[in-house]
């Protein structure tokens, strides 16, 4: 659609330059003068070759959370400091690298000084601005602390890209090494033992089972490599579809709270996250059910969101919260504990503050196990499927020198 930029003024006799997207000058006409603004003048879309460039997946990719982040930590500077939030959003417009990002704030600048609340402005972007995101500035909006809650974004989406980024460490290195590893064996069962195998035809006798176990294998892999891939591919579909179904998601998300080494990462990554979450929209002055619902939905994980409703819940009928975690296999003792502690004392936020706060430590501790427990564990399986084809291969020629030396 395209982009008019206008200039118009307003009741004060102010002038404001913004743009707006519409299908035709008209809809422009017609959009401000409800506002009751007057219109000084409505400029054409650029085309041609002052249009600007868009590369699809690129110009046009959504902002990511970093990028949200380092948004929310300059909008909250600028208005600490007394500048006024319009003038603000035109500074951060013009100083974004995205262009997807400047259309958007281009957009929320436009509807903001219009009247709109910035938090309904932010709804109408749900790919950039997520629920926990929107009703944080809407109860700063109502409380008159936006600065300050902006701030508590910021910190809280720092805090968060640094646990999805231990957990990519955690997961990166075994991932090359596997990859290296199915390349490798494939290279030497695909390419290495048919050169052997072709020496070992002449070979008279019956051949060690682990060579004839190999020579199959090796066959299989040069002459299905086709079915493979496509098997693989099916079952990557196959596995996609059962996720979305609400059975399979439960099954897969409980698997993966059992699998050992990843399990307890797992676990202590859900509580550290669902504990930082609920007490920053605490913090913030969202109410308890409100807060229970926004975390409920950044769990990612069906059993923890099982967890959290089982608790709002409770709540709901009046009763403690930590009656309801206590009976989830995802939350341990101590955290109950805290909880506990929180609800009997009104410091529910200090003590979720201080849950996250431990667990971004155990998470970093549980990381460096896994790392430390893979690395050997990879080498040594890689080290066993090497020796198992040497021997697959050179056994048969051992015995044959074997009998031609009697």
């Amino acid at each position: 659609m395209p982009v008019y930029e206008y200039r118009v003024r307003d009741r004060g006799g102010k002038v404001l330059t913004s743009t707006m997207e519409a299908e035709s000058p008209a809809q422009v006409r017609d959009a401000l003068r409800a506002k009751n603004l007057t219109i000084v003048e409505i400029k054409p879309p650029k085309t041609g070759m002052n249009a600007d460039i868009k590369i699809p997946g690129l110009t046009d990719r959504p902002p990511n959370m970093k990028e949200v982040a380092i948004f929310s930590k300059q909008l909250a500077t600028l208005i600490n400091a007394g500048v006024p939030i319009v003038q603000s959003l035109t500074i951060l417009q013009k100083q974004m690298e995205s262009k997807a990002f400047q259309g958007i704030l281009r957009d929320i600048r436009g509807q903001v000084e219009g009247g709109t609340p910035l938090s309904d402005t932010l709804a109408q972007h749900p790919k950039v601005f997520d629920r926990l995101f929107i009703n944080l500035v809407r109860a700063g909006e109502t409380s008159g602390t936006l600065d300050s809650v902006l701030e508590r974004i910021a910190d809280f989406q720092e805090k968060q890209l640094a646990l999805n980024g231990k957990i990519k460490s955690a997961l990166t290195y075994p991932a090359i090494v596997l990859v290296f590893a199915i390349i490798i064996t494939y290279g030497l069962i695909a390419f290495v033992v048919p050169t052997f195998a072709s020496m070992l035809d002449s070979v008279q006798g019956k051949l060690p089972v682990i060579t004839q176990m190999v020579m199959a294998l090796s066959y299989f892999l040069r002459h299905a490599l086709l079915g493979i891939i496509v098997a693989t591919i099916a079952l990557i579909f196959a596995y996609r579809w059962y996720y979305r179904t609400p059975v399979g998601r439960r099954m897969v998300d409980a698997l993966k709270l059992r699998v050992p080494l990843f399990g307890p990462l797992i676990k202590k990554t859900s509580v550290a996250s669902f504990a930082r979450t609920f007490g920053l929209l605490i913090n913030s002055g969202v109410n308890i059910i409100e807060s229970l619902e926004i975390t409920k939905g950044t769990a990612n994980n069906a059993i923890v969101e099982e967890t959290i409703e089982n608790a709002k819940n409770v709540v709901m009928v009046g009763e403690q919260m930590s009656s309801s975690l206590a009976t989830s296999p995802v939350f341990p003792p101590m955290v109950v504990s805290m909880v506990a502690i929180g609800e009997e004392t009104g410091s529910l936020d200090t003590m979720l503050g201080k849950v996250a706060d431990f667990y971004d430590r155990e998470v970093d501790e549980a990381v460096e196990g896994l790392t430390a427990a893979i690395e050997p564990i990879m080498i040594v399986l890689l080290g066993g499927v090497v020796l198992v084809i040497i021997l697959a291969m050179f056994l048969p020629m051992i015995s044959l020198m074997n009998t031609l030396m009697k």
